[in-house]
């Protein structure tokens, strides 16, 4: 069977564009508008997209005179949204440092047995000290002490999620048993970060445990990744470092003892579509003129660890950047966005505008067939297997896209016309769902 792309729609507020909610369109408060948030649902439903996903953090992002600041809760979000769509994956982002895996094992798995197997977890190890203070830290740990944190979270979230067997519950009325005690696998875990004793308080979900998810594209985050995910969100800027990127983490996925095409490759893609090229540029230099220069320096500054007032708009970044190893949080991206500017001989100016759509993620500015022809031509020449579609207006780019764009992958056999019979979301990616490590007497696959 010839393959087909994998999309996700990745939500932010009003848009992923910083200057998305100044248009006359947008609604300022729609960060916080559940109304918002179904109709963006079931919008990429209507595109039989795979799934979608929410950003989390455990701060406060950018300064609230920037862009609509705070976000609800994602897995809250999330649960609600289960009940107003039927086919459509739900990722939620939650991070490994600021959270027990107990609970979160739990919330990943309530939301599974609730949306009916159609839940998601994108793993984070949250950089930054904003984050680190709001949890007693003084500074943020380490890059490889996160990592290293994260996967005996995920082992230990793997246990409990595998804690009850699947046929645990036999309700046999007449002899009065609910459930079979000897298919209970409490953890008793003990370990360097952990120490977790008892049985998940939730039975064994519909997918087992829900599909793994990361965006780390650091030396650490891809070690992670070839390890433990299932789908990666990636940033690249061209072709030939989306192909170099796709088949370093395939052959890491195939040397971790893996089945390489059970990671699926997911770039991220700010489509900004116009009937003709011309009007996508319009667009486009609409939401440029609507950034506030002052923010973009200020947060370019925060990224590149400079000390404000360094930076010049109509210059290029300086010399002398500190390399990506000594970058404690965010490091790939801090290598993408140095990368872009030194190709491209942008001025400060110039980074902030191509930032202001996606964050280092490809922005791309044409007609649907364009649009089109950009995915096809990434999905066909090994860079990815789908992609993280982030528009850069909402609700508006994802009607855009869905309406115009969709239409054209399915005439040309790359995306399904109809969802078809129900499934859960490891199978929507072509995955298989995990065997009980305590059945098998196997230890899950890491």
């Amino acid at each position: 069977m010839p393959r087909k792309l994998h999309l996700n729609a990745f939500l932010m507020n009003t848009g992923h564009h910083e200057a998305s909610w100044r248009l006359p369109e947008s609604d300022p408060y729609a960060h916080v508008d559940l109304a918002h948030h179904v109709r963006l649902a079931r919008t990429a439903e209507r595109g039989t997209f795979d799934s979608l996903f929410l950003a989390d953090g455990p701060q406060l992002w950018n300064t609230v005179a920037q862009r609509p600041a705070g976000a609800l809760e994602p897995l809250t979000l999330l649960t609600a949204l289960a009940t107003a769509t039927e086919h459509i994956g739900l990722i939620a982002t939650a991070s490994t440092s600021y959270n027990s895996p107990y609970n979160l094992a739990r919330k990943f798995a309530s939301l599974d047995i609730v949306s009916g197997g159609r839940a998601g977890w994108n793993i984070v190890t949250t950089a930054g000290a904003e984050a680190a203070r709001n949890f007693g830290l003084d500074a943020e740990p380490a890059h490889a002490e996160r990592y290293a944190r994260a996967a005996e979270f995920l082992d230990v979230a793997r246990l409990l999620w595998d804690s009850w067997e699947d046929d645990t519950v036999v309700a046999d009325k007449a002899a009065g048993v609910w459930g079979d005690d000897a298919r209970i696998h409490p953890p008793r875990h003990r370990g360097r970060y952990f120490r977790v004793e008892g049985a998940l308080n939730v039975p064994r979900t519909p997918q087992g445990y829900p599909l793994l998810v990361q965006a780390g594209s650091s030396e650490d985050g891809k070690r992670f990744a070839a390890r433990y995910a299932e789908a990666v969100f990636t940033a690249q800027q061209t072709l030939a470092g989306a192909q170099e990127f796709y088949a370093d983490l395939k052959a890491r996925t195939a040397a971790a003892g893996r089945d390489p095409d059970h990671i699926k490759v997911l770039p991220g893609i700010v489509p900004v579509v116009g009937s003709t090229e011309a009007e996508a540029r319009r667009q486009e230099q609409v939401l440029e003129d609507h950034i506030v220069p002052e923010h973009g320096v200020r947060r370019l500054e925060e990224l590149l660890r400079l000390a404000p007032g360094s930076l010049e708009l109509d210059a290029g970044l300086p010399d002398g950047l500190p390399p990506e190893d000594a970058i404690e949080g965010a490091r790939s991206r801090y290598t993408l966005i140095v990368e872009l500017a030194r190709r491209e001989r942008l001025t400060v100016r110039q980074l902030i505008g191509r930032l202001g759509g996606g964050r280092g993620h490809l922005t791309f500015a044409g007609t649907p067939e364009q649009v089109a022809d950009t995915i096809e031509r990434w999905f066909s020449l090994g860079a990815a297997d789908g992609f993280n579609i982030m528009p850069a207006v909402l609700p508006s780019g994802l009607d855009a896209f869905v309406d115009h764009v969709v239409p054209i992958l399915r005439t040309r056999g790359l995306l399904r016309t109809e969802y078809g019979p129900r499934q859960t979301l490891r199978e929507r990616y072509g995955l298989p769902r995990p065997a009980n490590q305590h059945v098998t007497g196997v230890p899950a696959l890491a």
